[in-house]
């Protein structure tokens, strides 16, 4: 392939290669050519040019294939127009030649031609005359494909010449109308699309011959498929467009006569009614006889009158909506439309099409309620007209009967568009409902009287399609309804149609997520009980009066099982006295009645079953086996009835069987929703019924069922045509589908539907008429019998089956064997669903020959079935050698067979076989499939065979997989041959091609990315076929290439061409296909997951392109992809394809929203702030708003000119619609949690100097007004959906942007300035009308605003404050509000919402009072002036006025909190404790609706149980509420169901309800936080438990019931095993120490009591708390061992060398210890001050069973933790381990006699222990020692020991030596800073009272000291840590100077005196002495002059011993005098004494 790569054909290469490969290496040779042509040097082309031409214009004669045509043609007149043109000439002579030639093929000099001219047009001059005649004269004689390239060809011509060609327009008109109506279809497209392009510039079209070219059209739609139905209806609507509108140009060059509206619509409409049979010229003939029109013509018509307007436009649509409303609906009302029911319904479906696709696309919404006003009026004027009629009682309007029949039609239609576009446009349609003069509501209900059911049941839709989308108005609707039944019981159709009405409006609630009230539900009921009751009593009203009571009865049970749960027992009963009880009574029952109480009997049982079946399919919760074995009475009941109902029939008449039909259709229907199992017994009855049914043995109409379809695979559609299905046009090609009535759905065949679900994809329920739905039941219901169904009964049906086709005939037998074969695929679907097996060998071979013989039907869609049968059945039997005699059969058919059935046939069984038992299950049989198929599909005799054997060839490849790689290479061969050779108008071969290139590439999979050469070639065949399906005309072979190229791109994505892929893509979003837009869109959404911002800029560039070259219509415009898909998101309805263009934007915005924020907020704000005014384009963006209106006035300016031609296309012609706003909004939440990661975003002077730094960076805060104003927009919109994503858009705002300061003004933020806006956007939210869950929303919103601090002067807040007060108004007014619209859980969502808001305010409240209230008072800012008249020291606290805004409402808060948590508690009992819930509900909740109440207090418990907590914290358990709280409940609180009133509890038992209350929730919360539970919720939860235990009264409870202290601590351990979170951990051990702490105070309380009884025996210490006298504690009752659980888990889990096991374990490595993180420090220290208040609540035998273990932990954390630190700071863990040591030496357990021992023991083991980590030469864990190790914290515990334990230490020699080691080590430290903590340390012990302790101490280490110190003479300190070092020691020997006796205190002078007067400078070194050295002489000084006065004697002995040291002391003395003296006199006021340390430690431990 790469040698095909040259600008000259290769032409070595090319003779080298097999003759197979040559066409594909001209091909490639061509494709590079085509890209290199255009960016190749113009010199180059020239120099050889002329070999070019040579070799191109060989290739016009060597009869190349189709794509190569056309690329060839392609490059040839490129390589023209950019070389030297004259010789083009030439090659046109030469290609004319070829064309008058007969022999020749002249296909490829056809191409050329009409690629010369559609390049150069006019550039060729007069030669055109010649050329088009002789195009002319070969379109007479060719045959059809020729024909088709011809009229391409000419086609081309036209588009270059334009105008230029006007003398042969008619010769071009004449030849080709009479090819319209071609038998080929391809020419017919081909036809139409050059007509097309002659009506561009040929005037008489679309004037004279006008009438002559719609005649045309409808001729051509005789017949025709779906392609020439697009093609035709696009030329006749734009001609009819371009009549009514002509284009400019060609009206001015001549002076024509222009068509009116009404003359072109009456044109259209003749099509629509008369088909291509002439015109009313003959009189009046017509009008009464002559067949239907042809559906295909009708469909064609459709669809042009749909281009007639599109091409007009919106604004044209707009202006004369009333004139084609009216044309359109004359059109259904025609009785030409309506000759049968089904064609009545058909023309209903075309007519609502039409305006469907134009009102619903081309108006924006103001302009659709505008329309809406029409369509209302047109149906009250139909209205009055019917009422008229039906009010005329003298007969004279004889007419009238037909009016009214026709009048039906005109309503239905009318109806369903209003219904439609209310449910479209939303709550933006509340305009059209609410303006008085329209009367919409009025108008539609007055339809429900209409004398047609048709009619009564379209105004019934068209109610519910107004409740869903503004769901307050169901209520007042369903009201309305009840009440006029109850009014209208004696009018027939009031009782239909209100009915209608109520169970239309009851199936829409599941649409309305807020519900209606409870008791509407038993107002139904009353409603259908009573209309049931009463039936009999009137025989003129019994049939109506059943139906809609069993109808109201089905709609009921749509209401969910919470509902139908109260009405069950009723409905049961009901049920049960409809049929007979017994066997007798059917019989009796048969010989009585007559023809009309049958009719109502038989109508009235099937409403039963169908209310029953309501009721299985809505509320499967409810079926136990006792309501099945109950509903088994009836359904048993009316089986029996079935087989009785046709003697009724004979007897009574015909006219029965139709009630019958809908008792059988119901029956099935309930059947096939129950278990099997449960009515096996009448499997026999039933089945002979079932068969009967669908081999239509009692049937004479040839009815087949519309299920086959669906029970094919749908990738069969290609072979049955049934992709169809998929086009944008479905709904109205579904009626040209072969099955009966297909696509003739129409509500009034099955009332029911219109409270059911609508199926996925309609727009309306549209049951088939009955005799095809109870086909269709019977079908399904066999499918899910049979497979339980003995196999001789089996075997039985299926002889049956092959008997029945056998006895039919002709087109009966067609009907009969695809009822049967839809039945058989059912029941093997059944089969393989419940993994059985088909049966015995008999039951197989009899299957099997039913299907075979179906393989060689002539019917395409029976072949289907067949082979689709097969492999099921291969599926099912699973055996190989069944398997293989299938397979077997096939191959010898196909070996045989030379007629196009067979061999189709058995291909597909082939493919089937393979497709079902997979790859490894047919392997065997692999190879001859492959082969007979490879040879099936190279016969060019006839493409229908080609098409079955390609696709069965996909089908092998796609399920084998792997197993396919051999055959990879000849079948890709295989497959480029085809492409390059089948001619483009057989779609369906290009189409299976492209199938199986697809699942070629997915066989070979990722091995595509290889280098290996067999893989570049496969990978470059893969690719060139590709790119020939891209080319093709056809849309889905064009999808094909697009998925192809998806797959590749998945597999090997470097090797896909991007820059050519994505443009092309985007040219396909405009498509007029359905299933090529979803193909770009699937493939853009995978391209945009991997390379957003490459797809991003090759779409842009394309936009570029596209301006220079205006041939490409594309609405790329600045916005770029991004706009483009919004715009779609406007256009398209399918919902796949919306669904990816939401992940596709998703995928871009998440790659590309934080690199280009303004383009992307940009975006989303156009989309956000569209006006509704249709036409303005929504690329205005202004700044400044005062702008806005002169450039909206500019803009109107342009927009006259343009008129109504093409340009008007390109601007998006309407306003995004509110399902595209509420995505923007979504957008906009997406891009602020994009940029989270990024600080800068959120920090506005970063982001300013980011923005100086680089201009082009950008950061969210920059665009904060913008946000707030989208959200503004969004939260203020009438889509109640918007609203709800705009105030989520707000919170995320508020959240993200409440902390960040204003650069400007310090102390400001910057959110402060847009208060305003966040109060108007949360007003409206908090109005009567506004829906319960956008006031939640809004709730929590307002308590995010006030609690984010963002505001923090009153008056500002007051605006939110006052929402919050007027709903908590609205909570307060209770339960009974009588204006209630939706369902109690929507009452007490929005309740809740309130109480929590409130709640998270008052939590912010209390946070900055104890904040402000720990802090200390500041003095007053100036500044703010207007708070100082509040009294003085507080306005300090602006914190404290958020409280204030609180207080007032807090005793009403605090009660309905305390009730709300009272439910949340109920609520949340397991369901076995369901009998002790309240009978009539909660203070907030009803009973009925528990459920969905339960998921709205689990949304808001937490913040109100915290607040609740702080409640009751700071008012003492709600002390002072007592007194006031009965009159308040009795004034406004709601009923709260309180035990006895509440003045008889004792303020005690008001705390333990409280407590249990509190405790409850929390407890039950904790054991087992659900992993979905927000962080939050866990946090409110501990604090809540914090906050509860602070208070005294808490404590005390918690502290008397020690089983619930332990439990909570249990779960709180638990807590800690799931939670990792450190806020989480450290809140958690606040608690404990929290509960600890009430443990101890309690025990304190005993201890005193028990005290003061025995205060006579002092001695005997009581043994109280816990351990008793054993010392034993006991799991699980124990709290000490709780605690200790809980903490060693902390403990061990920060700090894992702690744990022993893991030290021995042979894995462990030691680790170096290191800082913890700062959270992780402060865990773990409060854990170990919490370890060490443990002892003290337990009895001293208790606390001798804990102590080893707790000081083995505090002693291994000081170990771990003792780090040395850079700034020699003690970490928090290790200031607590010391505190911790010193609690509990200190602790009173040292008195206890009975444990001195113990003790003693226990003391010295600890301490030995901190000597031994503290040894610090010693290799303390094999591998290292510890340089880092601090040794003054060790110091300091061993000092702590000697201090407080002396008694248990004295004497110990070992210890002593110790002691005395680590202290002389310090002292010989190289730290300065060691020594001088050592310095201080020994001092306290030198001090120590007991001198048994202090004595060896001193003996042993002041030597040491004076050692050191007089070394210092030698080394004078250099640094100040020195120097205090020195300071320290010095300190010491005093002390021990002062210590000593008098005797010996010369001796301890001598040692401190001479040391200190070494120290003294000489006077001449003193200036220029360092100033460290000078502090010390200082400091020496000063020292002695204080020690001289004190021993005065002493001293002079000392001094007058040494004259050396009195003679430098009095020079010292005296230089200090004189420099005092010359000093100011203000030194002498500040003493130089340093009077303490400077380092201090941060806790004193002595």
């Amino acid at each position: 392939m790469e040698l095909a790569h040259s600008l000259l054909l290769n032409e070595e290469a090319l003779a080298q290669i097999t003759e197979a490969k040559r066409p594909v290496f001209i091909f490639e040779w061509l494709r590079f050519l085509d890209k290199v042509l255009l960016t190749a040097n113009k010199v180059d082309v020239k120099e050889k040019q002329k070999k070019l031409v040579e070799q191109l214009t060989g290739l016009i004669s060597s009869a190349p294939g189709p794509p190569t045509r056309k690329l060839l043609a392609k490059n040839l007149a490129t390589l023209y127009s950019i070389g030297d043109t004259f010789p083009v000439f030439q090659t046109l002579d030469k290609c004319n030649e070829i064309i008058k030639s007969k022999d020749d093929t002249p296909a490829a000099a056809v191409a050329c031609v009409g690629a010369f001219y559609e390049k150069m047009g006019r550039m060729l001059g007069s030669s055109f005359p010649d050329t088009i005649n002789n195009l002319l004269k070969a379109l007479k004689s060719a045959e059809s494909q020729v024909r088709g390239e011809i009229l391409l060809s000419l086609q081309k011509v036209l588009r270059g010449l334009g105008g230029a060609a006007a003398s042969c327009h008619r010769d071009i008109y004449k030849n080709a109308r009479s090819l319209l109506t071609d038998r080929s279809m391809a020419v017919r497209c081909a036809v139409a699309k050059c007509l097309l392009e002659l009506q561009n510039e040929a005037v008489f079209m679309w004037t004279t011959e006008l009438e002559n070219v719609a005649t045309l059209c409808f001729k051509a739609l005789e017949g025709s498929n779906y392609g020439v139905r697009v093609a035709v209806a696009k030329l006749l609507g734009t001609v009819m467009a371009t009549a009514l509108l002509p284009k400019q140009a060609s009206v001015m060059r001549q002076n024509v006569k222009r068509a009116t509206l009404e003359e072109v619509l009456e044109l259209m409409a003749t099509g629509f009614l008369r088909g291509g049979s002439g015109f009313l010229k003959s009189g009046g003939e017509m009008l009464k006889g002559g067949g239907s029109v042809s559906r295909e013509v009708r469909v064609g018509v459709t669809e042009a009158y749909v281009v007639f307007v599109t091409t007009l436009g919106g604004q044209w649509l707009e202006r004369n909506f009333a004139t084609f409303l009216s044309h359109v609906l004359d059109l259904v009302s025609h009785p030409r439309a309506t000759q049968t029911h089904v064609e009545a319904v058909y023309s209903r479906r075309c007519v609502s099409f039409m305006l469907r696709a134009t009102l619903g696309g081309l108006l924006g919404e103001k302009a659709q309620i505008a329309a809406g006003k029409e369509i209302c009026q047109a149906i009250s004027k139909q209205m009055r007209a019917v009422e008229a009629v039906v009010n005329d009682s003298s007969g004279e309007n004889k007419g009238g009967t037909a009016d009214v029949s026709a009048s039906q039609h005109v309503m239905v239609c009318a109806l369903k568009e209003l219904g439609s576009l209310v449910q479209s446009l939303s709550a933006t349609s509340s305009p059209l409902i609410q303006e008085p003069s329209i009367g919409l509501l009025e108008t539609v209900t007055s339809v429900l009287l209409h004398p047609s059911m048709a009619a009564r049941l379209a105004a019934a839709w068209c109610l519910r399609c107004v409740a869903v989308a503004l769901p307050y108005q169901l209520t007042p609707l369903l009201d309305r309804c009840a009440e006029r039944i109850n009014n209208l019981k004696s009018s027939p159709e009031a009782v239909s149609g209100y009915s209608f009405a109520m169970a239309a409006l009851l199936g829409g609630v599941n649409q309305c997520p807020l519900g209606i009230p409870h008791s509407k539900g038993k107002l139904v009921v009353s409603i259908a009980e009573d209309l049931l009751r009463t039936a009999a009593q009137n025989s003129r009203l019994s049939l109506q009066r059943t139906q809609a009571g069993w109808l109201l009865l089905g709609a009921l049970m749509t209401l969910g099982p919470s509902l139908v749960r109260y009405h069950l027992p009723k409905m049961l009963l009901l049920w049960r006295n409809v049929f007979p009880r017994s066997q007798k009574e059917l019989e009796a029952e048969k010989a009585r009645g007559d023809a009309f109480t049958w009719q109502v009997t038989l109508e009235g049982r099937a409403g039963a079953l169908c209310a029953m079946r309501s009721f299985v399919a809505h509320c499967p919760e409810l079926l136990t086996e006792d309501v099945i074995r109950r509903l088994m009475t009836p359904i048993e009941c009316a089986m029996t009835m079935m087989s009785h109902v046709p003697a009724i029939i004979k007897v009574h008449g015909a006219h029965l069987k139709a009630s019958a039909a809908m008792v059988r259709l119901r029956l099935y229907d309930i059947l096939a929703l129950l278990p099997p199992k449960t009515y096996e017994g009448s499997f026999n009855a039933l089945l002979r019924e079932l068969v009967a049914e669908f081999t239509l043995t009692d049937n004479s109409a040839n009815t087949t069922t519309s299920l086959l379809r669906s029970l094919c695979h749908y990738d069969d559609s290609v072979l049955m045509g049934s992709w169809l299905q998929e086009t944008d046009h479905k709904c109205i090609e579904d009626q040209l589908q072969p099955n009966s009535a297909s696509g003739s759905g129409a509500l009034e065949h099955d009332p029911s539907s219109i409270y059911l679900r609508v199926p996925v994809g309609e727009a309306i329920p549209g049951p088939l008429p009955l005799g095809v739905s109870v086909i269709d039941a019977s079908v399904a219901l066999f499918g899910v019998v049979f497979p339980h169904v003995s196999s001789k009964h089996r075997l039985q049906m299926l002889d049956h089956f092959a008997e029945c086709i056998k006895q039919a005939k002709g087109v009966r037998q067609q009907a009969v064997q695809l009822n049967i074969f839809t039945a058989v695929l059912s029941a093997l679907k059944g089969l393989a669903e419940n993994k059985s097996t088909l049966g015995p060998e008999e039951v197989r071979k009899s299957a099997l020959a039913l299907v075979m013989g179906a393989l060689d039907n002539p019917n395409p869609i029976l072949r289907c079935a067949a082979g689709e049968a097969l492999g099921r059945m291969a599926q099912v039997v699973g055996e190989a050698t069944f398997i293989a005699r299938m397979a077997q059969t096939s191959f010898d058919k196909l070996k045989s067979a030379r007629d196009v059935v067979s061999r189709t046939g058995h291909s597909l069984a082939l493919g089937c076989l393979h497709r079902y038992v997979g790859g490894i299950g047919s392997g065997q049989h692999l190879k001859t499939s492959v082969s007979i198929l490879l040879a099936l599909a190279q016969d060019g005799s006839s493409h229908e065979v080609q098409t079955w054997a390609l696709h069965s060839l996909a089908l092998i490849v796609d399920s084998s997989g792997p197993m396919y790689r051999g055959y990879v290479e000849p079948t890709l061969s295989l497959v480029l041959t085809l492409l390059l050779t089948v001619p483009p108008s057989h779609t369906e071969v290009h189409q299976c091609l492209g199938r199986c290139l697809g699942a070629l590439i997915t066989t070979v999979g990722p091995e595509l990315q290889g280098n290996a050469a067999t893989i570049s070639t496969i990978r470059s065949s893969c690719l060139v076929g590709c790119a020939i399906m891209q080319d093709h005309s056809d849309s889905l072979v064009q999808a094909a290439a697009i998925s192809c190229l998806q797959q590749l791109h998945m597999f090997a994505p470097r090797h896909v061409n991007l820059s050519s892929l994505v443009p092309c893509l985007c040219v396909h979003l405009c498509s007029s296909h359905l299933l090529l837009r979803r193909a770009a869109v699937a493939c853009l959404r995978q391209l945009a997951q991997r390379e957003a911002a490459e797809v991003c800029e090759y779409a842009m560039s394309l936009a570029k392109r596209a301006g220079d070259n205006t041939a490409v219509n594309l609405n790329i415009t600045e916005t770029g992809l991004e706009g483009v898909l919004f715009g779609m998101l406007d256009r398209e309805t399918d919902r796949k394809l919306c669904s990816d263009i939401h992940d596709t934007l998703g995928h871009m915005l998440s790659s590309l929203a934080v690199e280009k924020l303004s383009h992307w907020l940009k975006l989303c704000k156009d989309v956000l702030a569209a006006t509704t005014d249709v036409g303005a384009p929504v690329v205005v963006e202004v700044e400044r708003d005062e702008e806005d209106s002169e450039k909206k006035d500019e803009m109107d300016d342009d927009s006259m000119f343009t008129g109504l031609g093409e340009d008007d296309k390109s601007k998006p012609s309407v306003a995004p619609r509110w399902v595209t706003r509420v995505f923007a909004a979504d957008c906009l939440c997406r891009i602020i949690l994009l940029c989270e990661n990024d600080k800068a975003h959120f920090d506005l002077a970063a982001a300013r100097s980011a923005q100086a730094k680089n201009p082009k960076g950008d950061q969210l805060v920059l665009h904060l007004s913008d946000l707030i104003r989208m959200a503004f927009m969004a939260a203020t919109d009438h889509s109640n959906q918007l609203r709800m994503a705009g105030l989520q858009a707000l919170e995320d705002i508020i959240k993200k942007f409440a902390s960040v300061p204003e650069p400007e003004f310090p102390g400001h933020v910057i959110l402060e300035q847009y208060q305003a806006n966040v109060g108007a956007a949360l007003r409206p939210a908090f109005s009567p009308d506004t829906p319960s869950d956008i006031t939640a929303k809004a709730c929590q919103v307002c308590s995010t605003w006030i609690g984010s601090g963002v505001v923090s002067d009153l008056n500002d807040l007051r605006r939110v404050h006052n929402l919050l007060v007027s709903s908590l108004d609205k909570v307060q007014a209770g339960k009974g509000s009588s204006s209630q619209l939706y369902s109690e859980s929507a009452t007490t969502m929005e309740k809740l919402a309130v109480l929590k808001a409130w709640a998270e305010v008052y939590v912010v409240a209390m946070k900055i009072k104890k904040d402000a209230e720990s802090k200390p008072a500041k003095p007053v800012r100036s500044g703010d002036d207007e708070e100082d008249e509040d009294d003085m020291g507080t306005n300090v606290l602006p914190p404290d006025s958020l409280i204030t805004l609180v207080q007032p409402e807090l005793p009403a808060l605090s009660r309905l909190w305390l009730a709300m948590l009272r439910d949340y508690a109920l609520l949340t009992l397991p369901a076995e404790f369901s009998s002790q819930l309240p009978p009539d509900g909660g203070a907030f909740y009803t009973p009925e609706t528990i459920d969905t109440a339960r998921i709205h207090y689990r949304s808001s418990w937490a913040p109100v149980l915290h607040a609740v907590a702080l409640w009751l914290s700071s008012t003492g358990f709600g002390t002072g509420e007592e007194k006031e709280e009965v009159p308040s409940s009795l004034s406004r609180a709601p009923a709260i169901p309180q035990a006895p009133s509440p003045t008889t509890k004792t303020f005690e038992e008001s705390v333990k309800d409280r407590m249990h209350l509190m405790l409850g929730v929390s407890i039950e919360f904790l054991c087992f936080p659900r992993p979905e539970e927000p962080m939050e919720n866990v946090m409110s939860c501990l604090h809540a438990l914090f906050t509860l235990l602070e208070s005294p009264s808490a404590k005390i409870h918690i502290a008397e019931d020690q089983l619930l202290a332990v439990e909570l601590l249990n779960v709180l351990h638990r807590l800690l095993l799931t939670r990792d979170p450190p806020a989480v951990q450290l809140q958690v051990t606040a608690v404990v120490q929290e509960t600890i702490r009430a443990a101890q105070d309690h025990l304190q309380r005993q201890k005193d009591s028990k005290g003061k009884e025995e205060e006579g025996e002092k001695d005997s210490q009581p043994s109280l708390g816990e351990g008793g006298d054993t010392g034993e504690l006991v799991p699980g009752k124990s709290l000490v061992f709780a605690a200790m659980e809980l903490l060693v888990f902390v403990l061990v889990r920060h700090l894992p060398q702690l744990n022993a096991r893991v030290k021995e374990s042979p894995s462990h490595v030691p680790l170096r210890p290191q800082r913890l993180p700062e959270e992780s420090a402060r865990l773990v220290a409060n854990t170990v001050s919490i370890l060490a208040e443990l002892p003290s609540l337990c009895s001293p035998a208790g606390s001798m069973t804990i102590l080893p273990t707790v000081l083995f932990l505090i002693t291994g954390v000081l170990r771990e933790a003792a780090v040395k630190t850079p700034d020699n700071s003690v970490p928090v863990t290790v200031s607590a381990a010391l505190q911790g040591i010193k609690t509990i030496i200190t602790s009173p357990l040292a008195r206890v006699e009975s444990m001195q021992t113990q003790w003693t023991g226990l003391v010295r083991s600890s301490l030995a222990s901190v000597l031994e980590h503290s040894q610090p030469g010693k290799q303390l864990r094999a591998h290292e020692s510890r340089p880092d190790m601090d040794q003054v914290s060790m110091l300091t515990a061993i000092t702590l020991f000697l201090l407080s334990a002396s008694n248990e230490l004295v004497g110990v020699t070992v210890l002593q030596k110790g002691c005395m080691d680590r202290f002389r080590n310090a002292l010989n430290s190289s730290d300065p800073w060691v020594q001088a903590r050592c310095y201080q340390l020994l001092l306290s012990v030198f001090q120590h009272s007991s001198r048994a302790l202090s004595t060896p101490y001193i003996h042993a280490l002041a030597p040491v000291m004076v050692e050191k110190l007089k070394a210092v003479e030698r080394s004078r300190p250099g640094t100040a840590a020195e120097l205090q070092a020195v300071q320290e020691g010095i300190r010491v020997l005093e002390n021990l100077v002062g210590m000593g006796e008098e005797q010996n205190r010369v001796q301890l002078l001598a040692l401190l005196v001479p040391t200190l007067i070494s120290y003294l400078l000489d006077e001449n070194a003193i200036s220029s002495a360092p100033q460290v050295s000078r502090a010390l002489h200082d400091f020496a000084l000063q020292n002695l002059m204080r020690i001289g006065p004190l021993y005065p004697a002493a001293f002079k002995i000392v001094i007058g011993a040494a004259p050396e040291l009195k003679i430098r002391l009095e020079s010292a003395i005296r230089a200090n005098q004189a420099s005092n003296r010359a000093k100011a006199a203000a030194r002498l006021a500040q003493p130089t004494v340093q009077a303490a340390p400077t380092i201090k430690l941060k806790t004193s431990f002595f």
